[in-house]
């Protein structure tokens, strides 16, 4: 069975995943019991997807890609840029449909696609998103960084399962139709 890329990410309900400048403090909120299942998640994924935005942020927070997983990121520069990128990166400068359909075939569990908005909206316009699990933050940030990078399109989602949270958080899981 080939492996899944899923979009597990949080928005505002207004569908947001940052503020124009990348800031998402917005998100930290007091722990509910389970996390919102990301633990759950986690053991079901071994591989990364993410955008260079999205990568080059998590240096400057100190967490350059995520431990125990394969880190693809998808950058206009190919190769580690610079010395010290751990192991498990890889910078990729690939067309999506000949990349997903390599990491598919490779052994493991499902692929986790992190961000940011601009290679979820590439991944998406190339048929290559299995399915979105988007947590729904019940606030209203105004103005960010869209979920999906702006672009007509009609992408049917078929509701495989949704759950609300004691604080108010929506989890919605979705099948890309």
């Amino acid at each position: 069975m080939p492996r899944k890329i899923i979009v597990y990410i949080a928005t505002s309900a207004d569908g947001y995943i940052a503020r124009p400048d990348g800031d998402f403090a917005w998100l930290n909120r007091p722990p509910v019991k389970g996390n919102y299942g990301m633990a759950k998640f986690y053991k079901k994924v071994d591989t990364v997807i993410m955008g260079r935005k999205t990568y080059e942020l998590g240096v400057k927070l100190g967490q350059a890609g995520y431990p125990g997983m394969h880190n693809y990121v998808f950058s206009g520069k190919p190769g580690k840029e610079a010395p010290g990128v751990p192991s498990n990166i890889e910078f990729v400068n690939e067309d999506i449909p000949t990349f997903a359909k390599r990491v598919r075939r490779q052994k493991g569990r499902n692929i986790w696609m992190v961000g940011g908005s601009e290679i979820i909206a590439s991944f998406l316009d190339n048929q290559q998103i299995d399915e979105f699990i988007i947590h729904v933050i019940p606030l209203f940030i105004g103005e960010g960084i869209p979920l999906i990078q702006p672009r007509h399109r009609n992408v049917p989602l078929k509701l495989l399962k949704a759950r609300r949270y004691s604080d108010g958080v929506v989890r919605l899981h979705y099948r890309v139709s």
